[in-house]
């Protein structure tokens, strides 16, 4: 891994990305994305995550958060072990599902190439992160997770999407409660 991509500075502000092995278009159902905001939820009420920009789309998450207790790698480690179990066991019991069976062997598949997995992998390992050092980069890494869906073509406006920090920017409340930066 780059040396530009590991959390150094532990009291670090952080821009991270990750995605859903393969890219795979997981999130689709408001079950999948409840799991995502339910545990950064959980994240930010018991293991002191400071969270100031998000944004779930289909296949990749997108994090600007801080870690109180100075362990961001082992914070987001937590986060994406719990929601890859989580997803893994919603998708493999959901009826209505009628991807279960490949989305399942696609992340077999990447278990397999994994000496550090036993079953199945959900995320992508690489996390990315960027250490944030002032304002304009700040709002800058802002902009870019809720612009995303409007990229991506899903919205006409970032605080339309339901599943980001947008809408709390704009003056709203979204669905997850956040430390406005």
């Amino acid at each position: 891994m780059s040396r530009k991509y590991k959390f150094y500075n532990q009291e670090g502000l952080y821009f991270v990305s990750f995605a859903v092995v393969y890219w795979i278009d997981v999130f689709t159902r408001e079950e999948y994305f409840q799991i995502v905001t339910d545990s950064l939820a959980y994240c930010r009420k018991h293991k002191e995550m400071e969270i100031y920009a998000w944004c779930v789309m289909p296949s990749h998450v997108h994090l600007l958060f801080r870690a109180k207790d100075n362990n961001p790698g082992a914070l987001l480690k937590d986060f994406k072990t719990h929601t890859s179990k989580q997803m893994q066991n919603a998708i493999a019991h959901n009826i209505q599902e009628s991807r279960k069976e490949w989305m399942l062997w696609l992340m077999e598949r990447a278990g397999l190439k994994s000496s550090n997995i036993q079953k199945r992998q959900f995320w992508q390992q690489h996390n990315q992160p960027v250490e944030l050092w002032s304002p304009s980069i700040i709002d800058q890494k802002i902009d870019y997770i809720h612009q995303n869906p409007v990229e991506a073509g899903f919205v006409a406006e970032p605080h339309h999407w339901k599943y980001s920090s947008a809408l709390d920017y704009s003056g709203g409340k979204g669905v997850l409660e956040i430390d406005i930066y």
